[in-house]
């Protein structure tokens, strides 16, 4: 009868002087092999899923503080919204006591007018006399209209400004307030559409913001000449006219100019 495979194991200790020795089947130690590769192997899935989750439960501290960075960021955003909103609420009370919410429109912006011939316009009162060249005298405004921005000069946060805000309804006519020759008359995205007009002595006056221009670059004007309607084109929150003079190249207060009782 044949004997089934086998392996001896044999143990010594050192200084021992017995050996202990333990015969182990074949088939034994192929079941352990098994055993342990499969552990083995178990062990390296578990160690794979297990990378990806810990990477993930790492990351949760930083991500943590970021949803808190993002909160308090969020809460400042709401502050400054309710502040934006407060302050828009102040500015359309100041606006309203300067009188930017109380002229009525006239006309609309976008309309198409028919054409019409130039509109010549005499002085209010007497006719002047002079249909020529003159200096920037006249108030260009027949209607009586609220000045809601006076000349400033750029510092600090505030914005240069070179002339006289006059808050009147859309479609006021404008008049020349010096004759003179149209030197430009367009768009400006400051100043919508405006026209500007030189007049002898080195003086010029600009008209801004009208809704419609009468009179083309190189046109002669006499004063007193209706040259645009009022408008709230280019850089406006309402209907006004911005009213400007200059004499060589300097910005003029217009209520030095002007005469006193034509306003």
């Amino acid at each position: 009868m044949s004997r089934r495979p086998a392996v001896t194991i044999l143990f010594h200790r050192d200084g021992a002087v017995e050996s202990r020795s333990f015969r182990v089947p074949v088939w034994m130690l192929r079941i352990g092999a098994i055993g342990g590769t499969t552990v083995l192997v178990l062990i390296l899935i578990g160690a794979a899923l297990y990378a990806p989750i810990a990477r993930t439960a790492a990351r949760v501290p930083a991500l943590n503080r970021e949803l808190a960075r993002l909160r308090a960021e969020n809460a400042q955003v709401q502050e400054l919204a309710t502040a934006l909103a407060q302050v828009e609420s102040r500015y359309q009370q100041v606006r309203t006591m300067l009188g930017g919410d109380v002229v009525p429109e006239r006309g609309d912006a976008d309309r198409t007018y028919p054409t019409a011939p130039p509109v010549f316009a005499g002085y209010p009162g007497p006719p002047s006399a002079n249909s020529g060249p003159s200096v920037p005298n006249r108030w260009p405004l027949d209607t009586r209209g609220v000045i809601t921005r006076g000349p400033a000069d750029a510092g600090g946060t505030a914005e240069a400004h070179g002339g006289l805000d006059v808050a009147v309804p859309r479609g006021t006519p404008i008049r020349a307030a010096g004759g003179g020759v149209v030197k430009q008359a367009g768009s400006d995205p400051e100043y919508g559409l405006f026209i500007l007009v030189q007049h002898p002595d080195g003086f010029e006056s600009m008209y801004g913001h009208a809704s419609r221009l009468l009179v083309t670059a190189g046109d002669t004007v006499p004063v007193g000449q209706v040259i645009a309607l009022s408008g709230s084109t280019g850089r406006s929150t309402a209907p006004h006219l911005h009213f400007e003079i200059r004499r060589a190249g300097q910005y003029v207060d217009p209520r030095t100019v002007v005469n006193q009782e034509d306003r």
